[in-house]
């Protein structure tokens, strides 16, 4: 197995990207390919089908691969809670929160976890594509950095190094990152890309030429032009870009401080007539057609902050004039009348009253509940998942709002709908055509037209993009030599 890495210059670079991509194009070379991120530290998280959790970034990979997620995949996840830290999710497998402090004091113990997990792979895959995170000279950080270059050393690896120009200071990002570097670490370099460039190409010629006198040994391999169109998912959430997409009447996205799993809305975007908008501002939010409280990883902090800043009284006027409000995962959750977490095992401690838009209430309990489903409605079935702490039963008689079939093939009830208040557990619930048809017609969005391919099979045809992108820009050669190719 040859181990192929993509390093950043920085946190947002585009690491993401360009991993998907090459696992896109390796899979087309007839390679067996699967990606790999030792510690992810991201809220988008996914279920594999065995109910193990792991970042979205690397199911995407997986599906560039042509491979189900493995949380092999992805080891060691943190997904920030706040102050009090994040929650430690290993191997699949949910543990308690943790701050950075007792997180880096158990360092062999995690890099332990990865070596073994490198190790699982060697006789399952030709190539291993290995993600990096953030920038692999963080000069404090080098001696427990298990993310970066130590896999890389542990399977005798060889590196790209990502650089994002449209934040400025490309050259700079480069020379800085092949400086700070240990000779040795050097030595596995492969050459440098060019992220996100936008423009005209002809404008930023011949950029080793540059780059050659203050890196020397770290050849350009080619500029990336950043394609709005070719984005199936950011590891983090949604660029400044995304955060207001597509042209019509609006579905506001509340822009909770600690909301996870943005990246429900993107099924949205390949639809026409409808505008999607994450958002604080409550003149946006009182004039949309449609209202989505979203996923959060620390449910009564975030409710705390709606009240704080006056937004569950724009929320709670919107329900009662008609507005369409779905709360989706920790959203729903508000929705209710009251949610309980004297432990804080979910996040903030406290016993807090919902927005009383529902008639349910929220126990926080240490099992956390990472399931696959199959969703039931509108007379459609797709694939959709569940990670969450609590347990939301109702207080009085309520429509649920779906059927869902659990894996053993057992049929259950999901969700509550009162009216125009509707709310769900389910992530990737907004992936089938006709369910987003559905919301837009009771939401009265007049405009809207549906994609017709589900976003699964959308994304599918995005990594073949993303493949030949990556081959019109980047001089690969380097990569095939090394891999034999």
């Amino acid at each position: 197995m040859k181990a192929l890495g993509v390093l950043g210059t920085a946190s947002g670079a585009g690491k993401s990207w360009i991993a998907t991509a090459l696992c896109a194009w390796l899979r087309g070379q007839g390679v067996r390919v699967a990606p790999f991120k030792a510690q992810n530290m991201s809220n988008n998280a996914s279920v594999t089908i065995e109910g193990g959790e792991m970042a979205r970034a690397q199911v995407v990979q997986a599906e560039a691969c042509g491979l189900r997620p493995l949380v092999e995949m992805n080891p060691i996840l943190l997904k920030p809670s706040g102050p009090q830290g994040s929650q430690l999710v290993v191997l699949g497998q949910a543990q308690q929160l943790q701050s950075g402090r007792d997180y880096y004091r158990d360092f062999v113990r995690h890099w332990q976890i990865v070596a073994d997990t490198l190790d699982g792979w060697k006789n399952r895959c030709d190539v291993l594509v290995l993600e990096g995170a953030g920038s692999p000279v963080e000069l404090n950080l080098m001696d427990r950095d298990l993310v970066n270059l130590r896999p890389l050393r542990h399977l005798d690896g060889r590196w790209l190094l990502v650089g994002d120009i449209d934040r400025g200071g490309i050259y700079a990002q480069l020379a800085g990152t092949w400086a700070l570097l240990p000779p040795e670490d050097r030595a596995r370099g492969l050459g440098a890309i060019v992220n996100r460039f936008r423009g005209d190409l002809g404008l930023f010629p011949h950029p080793e030429q540059w780059l050659a006198p203050h890196a020397p040994g770290l050849p350009v391999l080619g500029t990336v032009p950043l394609r709005a169109d070719l984005q199936p998912e950011e590891e983090d959430g949604l660029t400044a870009a995304d955060e207001d997409r597509g042209t019509g009447e609006t579905i506001a996205w509340v822009r909770l401080p600690h909301a996870a799993n943005l990246t429900d809305c993107q099924p949205w975007w390949g639809d026409t007539g409808v505008r999607t908008r994450w958002t604080a501002d409550s003149a946006v939010l009182a004039a949309a057609r449609c209202i989505v409280l979203p996923g959060t990883k620390n449910t009564i902090a975030d409710l705390r902050w709606l009240r704080a800043s006056g937004l569950d009284e724009v929320l709670i006027a919107a329900a009662r004039r008609g507005t369409l409000v779905v709360g989706v995962c920790g959203g729903y959750q508000m929705l209710g009348e009251r949610l309980l977490d004297p432990a804080g095992l979910a996040g903030d401690a406290g016993d807090e009253p919902g927005l009383g838009l529902l008639p349910m209430t929220t126990h926080f309990e240490l099992t956390k509940i990472v399931r696959q489903v199959t969703a039931e409605c509108t007379g459609q079935r797709w694939a959709a998942y569940e990670i969450h702490m609590g347990r939301t039963a109702a207080t009085a008689p309520v429509a649920a709002l779906q059927t869902v079939q659990d894996a053993d093939g057992t049929s259950r009830p999901e969700g509550a709908r009162q009216g125009n208040v509707w709310g769900t557990y389910l992530h990737g619930w907004f992936e089938a055509p006709a369910l987003r048809a559905h919301i837009a017609a009771a939401a009265n969005l007049t405009a809207h037209l549906a994609h017709p391919v589900p976003w699964i099979e959308q994304r599918q045809a995005i990594y073949t993009a993303m493949a030949a992108h990556i081959t019109a820009h980047v001089n690969l050669n380097p990569v095939r030599r090394y891999l034999g190719l």
